[in-house]
């Protein structure tokens, strides 16, 4: 019998995958493009932009140095036009991937009926079912809120707006308020609670006061009512202006109700094996819940299909690095392992990839990290730099196998290195 896998976003994609690798017959069911919020909706188009936005902040500096004298026409039809010829080509290497460890892809909207799994008007029975549906944008419940955008509606975008108006204060709004800010727009945050929860008070500063000195920012602000090109406060305050939601995401779990177990908030219920509550049936990605990143995603993905396989594999969710792609990225981690010898360290960025030209203006980034001294032993990092993806995903290496800062001391870097980790690894546990 098949393994049959619905949705193809990153969970269901690299599902397919790996059992295609292992000898098993797959079916990948895709509602509508192969690769998912991610390629088509998400992460792939905001860093799309935001290599844009960097390049626009760079010429912008160059000019200010007087090297460079340029002035830039900016086509956002262009823009959309040249990621949607972008994303084609990468859904036909995603298809061929699958395709070359023998999967077999199915385009329609699956449902499930008595077990068996129906699209298309064709009935298929499974040996092991993966339900990877993905999330959608959650719209809050106010008047007026069929005028919002949401990350969906970026590349149906004519113009650059000339105002916008993002309610919401996660990394989706902080990335989208970069992005549109720098491409010109006035751009306004309405958030809820606090902005940017995520980051410790010393991080978000810096981040508000050297990346994001651009948009207006409001903090504790309800929304009334959303119009056409306005929005109204919940304290009478009007804002001219396009309206996007960046309000967080619900789970696509609808074609499991009623057939496996589904939690309060109506994410699928699962184990640490991916496993719902019915024999061979598991699910992954962001139907879940949890943590709604790409490569928790693919590794929610992989150990599903590694246990319909036969290969016990459980999941660990210990120490997630994560990032906000900005003009200078923004990157951190935490290891929630409490420990009572914690030291404190921060120091600027002063090199690594693509800060040579940010060193005159003193924008080249910070780090803070937390560390257990006693045990030498990372247990939080907030780090901005040009290089702060890469360091981050591999110092947080270190503290997902809990290893001390000195086995590290081998480590040679490449020149220009990256900035915190030579700072580390040098420096800091001497």
């Amino acid at each position: 019998m098949t393994n049959v896998v619905i949705g193809s976003g990153p969970a269901g994609r690299l599902a397919s995958f790996e059992l295609g690798k292992l000898g098993k017959d797959v079916i990948l069911i895709e509602k509508k493009h192969i690769a998912g919020t991610c390629l088509n909706e998400g992460c792939m188009v905001i860093c799309a932009l935001s290599d844009i936005s960097k390049f626009i902040d760079s010429n912008k500096r160059f000019n200010s140095y007087g090297f460079i004298k340029s002035q830039m026409g900016i086509s956002y039809e262009k823009i959309t036009e040249k990621i949607i010829e972008t994303q084609e080509k990468l859904r036909k290497l995603n298809e061929m991937e699958n395709e070359s460890v023998g999967n077999k892809i199915v385009y329609g909207e699956a449902s499930i009926n008595d077990g068996e799994i129906n699209v298309n008007n064709e009935s298929f029975e499974y040996e092991n079912l993966l339900i990877a549906t993905g999330a959608r944008p959650f719209i809050p419940n106010i008047k007026g809120k069929e005028y919002g955008l949401t990350n969906k509606d970026i590349l149906k975008i004519d113009e650059i707006p000339d105002k916008l108006n993002i309610i919401g204060g996660g990394i989706i709004a902080c990335e989208i308020a970069n992005i549109f800010s720098t491409l010109g727009s006035e751009v306004n945050v309405l958030v809820r609670s606090q902005f940017l929860k995520e980051l410790d008070g010393d991080t978000k500063d810096y981040v508000m006061k050297n990346i994001l000195q651009d948009i207006n920012l409001y903090e504790n602000t309800d929304i009334e009512e959303c119009g056409k090109n306005k929005i109204i406060t919940a304290d009478g305050r009007e804002f001219e202006g396009k309206t996007f939601f960046a309000t967080g995401r619900v789970p696509n779990s609808e074609i499991a109700h009623g057939f496996v177990d589904i939690n309060p908030d109506n994410t699928i219920k699962v184990d640490e094996f991916m496993k719902t509550s019915r024999d061979n049936v598991y699910a992954a990605g962001d139907v879940t819940g949890g943590w709604q990143l790409t490569p928790v995603a693919r590794m929610e993905g992989i150990c599903a299909a590694r246990n319909m396989a036969n290969y016990l594999n459980k999941i660990s969710y210990d120490v997630i690095p994560q990032t906000i792609s900005l003009n200078t990225e923004v990157s951190f981690v935490e290891d929630e392992n409490t420990s009572d010898d914690i030291k404190t360290i921060a120091f600027p960025g002063i090199g690594g990839p693509g800060a040579f030209w940010k060193i005159l203006t003193g924008d080249t980034g910070f780090t803070k990290i937390d560390f257990d001294a006693k045990n030498n032993k990372i247990k939080k990092i907030n780090s901005i730099s040009p290089s702060s993806v890469s360091d981050v995903a591999y110092l947080s290496y270190l503290m997902r196998i809990n290893s001390p800062l000195d086995e590290y001391s081998n480590f040679l870097e490449i020149h220009p290195s990256t900035d915190t980790n030579y700072k580390i690894i040098k420096n800091m546990w001497l």
